[in-house]
């Protein structure tokens, strides 16, 4: 309100057409087209009314003329400084009043008293002040206060015969009124006389209501009245009975049929106005029947020539906007052509040519020629288009990726993203330029300038584009580090050039940003490396340097802990010819995983790592032995479980089996990627549902060598969760023993069989599956993981999850695995939700789902009133 007041009053007619766009010129004029002094007060522009002087002898109609006001009865205006108080100076001073209130509860009082005043004056009956308070009580409601009371004398002045007080009421009918109440029933009648009144601004009234508040009951009863109008020789009121169409199509889409003849004819129209009209009933017409957009095509030539008429003609004052002649009919009529020619050859064909001139002829140093190119660019992505003119669309979007505006750059690059995979390589010549839109100061900006670079990554750039990324994984805000991680270790998996490479990529964001990957980067990191046996040498010693280096970056630390006990006797040697040897003693080893341990900085996984490192060391060193065994035995008595009952099986080892020490703490063999632990959510790998006809493996299955078994049952890694193969042979009786001497070791646990992971179907549609399994639950917490699959022809994109749970209850979303989920089922993408519920609540979750796909965005909700129940693992009790 206060910038509307701020304009002043320098050069009246901007002033005043300013306010026509905010409120309908039926409301700011009388009906002799006078301005209209109450609605300059709802407004706060209390400067043009102290310029009106009026006096008993006449009255002024625009700023110093010296004309009556007709429609106000005998009322006397005058300027503020005059001694007689008139309703409207009161008004005026009740603004005044208000906004010199210092405090709000000074504030309420005053409106307060001045709804108090206004309930008595309604009820003094026809007195001619009804307007006036009913204008005053408008400004309240303005200012959030309740205006209830006001909807009864709404419905009075509607039905008044005078145009000032029927004006005031249907501007509080659309503000205190809405299709809920009942009130609004009782206007119905009043509408359709005003609709067919002699005056056309009483018609504009009736119209500008019905299509602001009207309810399905007033629509179905006064659709016959609109179509009458349609048909109308008066533009001024044919262009506000076709937007009154649109709402009645919204509230009843049965009455559309009513509408179509009557559509066709007002695309013959010269008014510019009743034109746009015209193609928004249209529109809403098409969308919502597929048979009257057939009908419609027909009329693609039409609107091929009016869309010529607007880019060739010449100036016109009227329509002009920054050189661009009525750019939101343009804009209008290009939307309509996106539909028409969605799938059709034919009506393509017919507007290639004039979208080519559209594009080439614009200029797009203004924002209204970048918006009608923008449409431009839209809908020549959306039709059955030429490869020419898709190139061209691309091109378009480039330039505005050079443009000062962060909003253009920003709708750029969601729509280059949304054509990248169909227009990769004319995508590409802008990749230099999208980069670049990485060191943008705008959060939002960064964002899809990231998503369409990761995009653009391919085997022939992705050495160029991710020195960019990693750059930029430096620099970024907090909140993109995780999004901007997931987005290189999948880049790197598809294309890497090489294994080292893809190691030193690796390794590079685990150091810049170990603390933003997503869960699955140390077990996929570990299986990498477990590959490439000729790296095994260069990767420890950059493993190990780094682990001195810092130890904060606790994905990082678990990796190299890892290498440094697999691989521990490779580093001692100092021979590598991939990097510089450095030359490392056992006690330098041993002295930096110990400050792991003792780190505080160390969590209680990062702490397993390096406790299991140091007990394989005792494998591959000869000195330093007596040092390990003190170090497990401290944690004999640690309060962390897990690494309690880690340290007393190590011990036992020492002690009771050490003849078995070496067999158990061999190196492991090398990891199959595709095995449970070890899928990266939107790679190639499949979770294989458990085959019915095969028998499930027993007990006795479960007996096998001792010292496969040993390596199995410790699980020295702490993470690998491969089920025990069972063997086929008969048992021998000395098998039997050392595996009970084994089972002896761990408290004398008997070995159960492996259940598979239950996964539930919770989402299915356009394609999306979204599947939920329970990982692990307890009395009070339950870990879930949500998993998203792509069973159409096409990439998802943009994939977001969100999650609602009742407020008892605590959530905590993990990182996605990724925004894209690939075609014909080839990837997935996963998500771990971790659920705590001191209370003990019954659980439910409410998960809303976002994605795009083939252009189009789509948003689901799915509530699940229920969790699968989570598999059942062998467990191992303390001793």
């Amino acid at each position: 309100m206060e910038n509307v007041c701020n304009l002043g009053v320098n050069g009246n007619n901007s002033l005043l057409s300013y306010i026509t766009h905010i409120l309908h010129p039926a409301f700011m004029l009388d009906k002799d087209n006078k301005t209209c002094p109450e609605l300059c007060y709802i407004l706060g522009l209390e400067s043009i009314l102290v310029k009106v002087r009026l006096n008993r002898r006449g009255g002024a109609d625009e700023l110093g003329s010296e004309q009556p006001v007709a429609g106000f009865g005998d009322w006397n205006y005058c300027a503020a400084k005059d001694k007689v108080m008139t309703p409207s100076v009161r008004l005026q001073e009740m603004i005044r009043v208000i906004r010199s209130a210092r405090t709000q509860g000074e504030e309420r009082g005053i409106i307060q008293r001045e709804c108090a005043d206004i309930r008595a004056q309604f009820r003094q009956g026809d007195n001619g002040e009804r307007s006036h308070s009913l204008a005053k009580l408008l400004y309240v409601h303005m200012l959030g206060y309740p205006a209830h009371f006001g909807q009864m004398e709404c419905v009075r002045l509607i039905a008044s015969p005078r145009y000032s007080e029927k004006r005031i009421g249907y501007l509080g009918a659309m503000m205190l009124l809405d299709e809920k109440q009942d009130a609004s029933l009782l206007i119905t009648n009043s509408i359709k006389n005003d609709l067919s009144h002699s005056s056309q601004y009483v018609q504009s009234l009736a119209l500008c209501t019905l299509a602001c508040m009207g309810s399905a009951e007033m629509c179905r009863d006064l659709a016959p009245e609109i179509e009458r109008l349609l048909r109308a020789s008066n533009s001024y009121i044919k262009k506000k009975a076709t937007l009154c169409a649109v709402h009645i199509i919204r509230k009843v889409p049965e009455l559309a049929e009513l509408f179509t003849p009557t559509a066709r004819s007002l695309l013959s129209e010269k008014n510019h106005g009743v034109l746009h009209g015209a193609v928004v009933l249209i529109t809403e017409l098409c969308e919502r029947n597929p048979d009257t957009l057939n009908q419609f095509r027909k009329a693609v030539p039409e609107l091929v020539q009016i869309m010529k008429g607007l880019v060739t003609s010449s100036y016109s004052p009227e329509h002009n906007v920054a050189g661009i002649s009525d750019p939101f009919l343009q804009v209008r009529i290009l939307r309509l052509l996106r539909i028409l020619g969605h799938n059709n050859e034919t009506a393509s064909d017919a507007m290639n040519d004039l979208l080519a001139q559209v594009a080439t002829n614009t200029d797009s140093s203004k924002t209204a020629g970048s918006a009608v190119l923008y449409e431009t660019v839209l809908t020549i992505m959306d039709i059955n288009s030429e490869s020419g003119l898709r190139v061209l669309a691309v091109n378009i979007l480039g330039r505005f990726l050079l443009n000062n505006d962060r909003n253009i750059r920003y709708i750029s690059m969601t729509s280059l993203q949304k054509i990248v995979q169909t227009d990769h390589n004319a995508v590409q010549r802008h990749r230099g330029t999208i980069v670049d839109c990485l060191k943008d100061q705008d959060t939002s900006v960064k964002r899809r300038a990231l998503e369409l670079s990761l995009a653009l990554v391919s085997a022939v750039n992705i050495r160029s584009m991710m020195k960019e990324l990693l750059i930029f994984l430096s620099t970024c805000p907090p909140e993109l580090r995780s999004q901007t991680a997931s987005g290189i270790f999948n880049a790197a998996e598809r294309y890497s050039p090489s294994k080292r490479w893809h190691i030193d990529t690796i390794l590079h964001v685990l150091t810049t940003a170990g603390g933003d990957v997503r869960d699955e980067t140390v077990p996929n990191l570990i299986q990498l490396i477990t590959t490439a046996s000729e790296l095994h040498c260069y990767t420890v010693h950059k493993l190990y340097r780094a682990l001195v280096k810092d130890i904060s970056q606790q994905s990082l630390v678990q990796v190299a802990c890892w290498c440094i006990g697999e691989y521990g006797d490779l580093l001692l040697k100092g021979e590598c010819e991939e990097i510089e040897p450095v030359q490392v003693t056992e006690d330098d080893v041993l002295d930096a995983l110990e400050t792991v341990l003792q780190s505080h900085m160390s969590s209680p996984a990062t702490r397993g790592f390096a406790l299991t490192s140091t007990m394989k060391l005792s494998t591959r060193i000869t000195d330093n032995v007596d040092r390990i065994r003190s170090i497990v035995s401290i944690y004999g008595s640690c309060i962390d479980l897990e690494l309690q009952q880690r340290a007393v099986e190590y011990n036992a080892l020492f002690k009771k089996y050490d003849h078995m020490r070496a067999a158990v703490l061999e190196r492991m063999p090398v990891m199959d990627k595709n095995s449970p632990g070890h899928t990266n959510g939107d790679t190639s790998g499949e979770i294989k549902e458990p085959d019915p006809s095969k028998p499930k493996p027993v007990e006795a299955g479960l007996l096998a060598e001792p010292a496969s078994q040993v390596c199995d049952l410790l699980d020295l890694l702490g993470g690998t969760d491969t089920p025990i193969q069972p063997n086929p042979a008969p048992a021998s009786t000395a098998t039997t023993t050392s595996s009970a001497d084994l089972l002896d070791l761990l408290g004398g646990l008997e070995p159960t069989p492996v259940l598979q992971t239950v996964t539930v179907t919770v989402y299915e549609k356009n394609g999306l599956s979204l599947k939920i399994q329970c990982d692990k639950q307890t009395e009070t917490e339950v870990t879930v993981t949500l998993i998203s699959s792509n069973s159409t022809q096409t990439d998802i994109t943009n994939f977001n999850l969100q999650a609602a749970v009742p407020k008892s209850v605590q959530l905590q979303m993990k990182a996605p695995s990724g925004n894209v989920i690939p075609a014909h089922g080839l990837g997935q993408v996963t998500q771990t939700v971790l659920l705590n519920n001191p209370n003990k609540v019954s659980l439910k979750m409410r998960i809303r789902v976002s994605y795009s796909n083939q252009g189009a965005v789509h948003q689901d909700t799915v509530q699940i009133d229920s969790f699968p129940s989570p598999a059942s693992q062998p467990s191992i009790s303390p001793l």
